[in-house]
Parts: C-alpha cells; sequence; structure tokens
C-alpha cells in the first residue's frame, strides 16, 4: 500500500500560509521561506518515489494523488506543476522533480512521509534537469560513402600455344585418329606417335586438322 506524503496532509504543528488562486481553492503550505537553497539530487527523489509510488512515475490509481512522488492536485498546483501537465502523473520524471524541488524549498522535506526512505533533506545541490517535452532531435549525420572496391586487374590472355604442324607426308584431316591413320598405312598408332611425338604433343589421343604426320 503506498504511503500518503505529508505534502497532501500538511502538520498542525507548523505555521501555513494561503497560497489563493489555484483553481479557485487556497491551498495551505507552510511558512519556510521559498528563497532558501532546498534541492536533493535524482537518485534521493528516486529513493523517495520508490517508498511513495514503487517508482512508477505515471502512476494513477485514482486515490487522488498522482506521479511518482504521489502530488494531490492541490500540492502539484501549488509548486507550478501545472505548468508542465494537468495532473503530476501526466507529466516527465524531470518535470516532477523539478515540481518537487518547488515544494521542498517551500514546505521542506516534512512534505513526505518516505523523506526518511531516501534521507531527503534540504539545502542539497539543485540537480541538472531538463523539464522539456521535446525529445532532442539528433542531425542527421550523412550516411558514409560507401568506397567501391577496386576492380581486379584484368590478366592479359594468354595467347594459346602454336599448334606444330610438322613436315611429314599426311595431313590430318578431321575425324581423323592416330588409330585411323596408322591402320590406312599398315602400322601401328604407337608407331606413329613415336615418329611424330614433337607434333602431336604428351596426349596421342589429341591430333588436329591440318598437322603433318610423318608415316
Amino acid at each position: 500500500m503506498l504511503n500518503k506524503g505529508k505534502h497532501r496532509r500538511p502538520s498542525k504543528a507548523v505555521r501555513i500560509a494561503t497560497l489563493a488562486g489555484v483553481a479557485g481553492a487556497a491551498v495551505a503550505v507552510p511558512m519556510m521561506g521559498a528563497t532558501s537553497a532546498s534541492a536533493a539530487s535524482v537518485a534521493t527523489w528516486d529513493k523517495v518515489a520508490q517508498c511513495e509510488s514503487g517508482g512508477n512515475w505515471s502512476i494513477n490509481t485514482g486515490n487522488g494523488y498522482y506521479g511518482g512522488l504521489q502530488f494531490s492536485n492541490s500540492s502539484w498546483a501549488a509548486a507550478g506543476g501545472t505548468q508542465y501537465a494537468a495532473r503530476a502523473d501526466l507529466a516527465t520524471k524531470a518535470q516532477q522533480i523539478a515540481a518537487a524541488e518547488k515544494l521542498l524549498a517551500i514546505q521542506g522535506p516534512g512534505a513526505w512521509s518516505c523523506a526518511g526512505a531516501g534521507n531527503l533533506t534540504a539545502g542539497g545541490p539543485s540537480p541538472d534537469l531538463n523539464t522539456s517535452t521535446k525529445a532532442e532531435v539528433k542531425k542527421a549525420q550523412p550516411a558514409p560513402k560507401h568506397t567501391q572496391p577496386a576492380a581486379p586487374k584484368q590478366e592479359k590472355a594468354q595467347p594459346a600455344p602454336k599448334k606444330a604442324h610438322g613436315h611429314g607426308n599426311y595431313t590430318v584431316k578431321a575425324g581423323d585418329t592416330l588409330a585411323k591413320i596408322a591402320k590406312a598405312h599398315g602400322t601401328t598408332w604407337k608407331t606413329v606417335y613415336a615418329h611424330n611425338k614433337s607434333v602431336i604433343g604428351g596426349n596421342p589421343n589429341l591430333i588436329f586438322p591440318g598437322q603433318q604426320l610423318s608415316i
């Protein structure tokens, strides 16, 4: 069950001043001297909010208390919160803390029953808050230029090896094989190959039309 901060129920033991003009109603706050330095760190307010609302800065349970620090509408208005939003739960965390800083300066840490949970005291340095509702828009950075990889150097085409034609007495024709040529001349392909190895090369099965073979 959420604790009910004292800023909703001012103590009778302190003197109070009446702030008029808040939604047509008077708001009672203690006379603490609003000009005195009263501030707490964001971490301290986080601890107070954890105790007050479970750390839910947007909470609205319908019980009349709103936001992480459980402001009533009257205390929210008295602390200047309505410049940010109609209710505390509709404001940002930074805006709620900014309003809480003002309430702390007016009413002191006793305004929150959970002040002890966060060691909330007056007189600390003011937290660095950005209460603007506009999200900071970063300038769009130009997309990095994609460098094209250098095209691989094309190697010069090597000329096809020249086919030896020889100086024999038989000209190879299309469809010829060594075996066919040897048979036509009454010899063996091995003999023809042996005599023409310098022309044919290392593969006896590969001969070309136009080659001159010695038979």
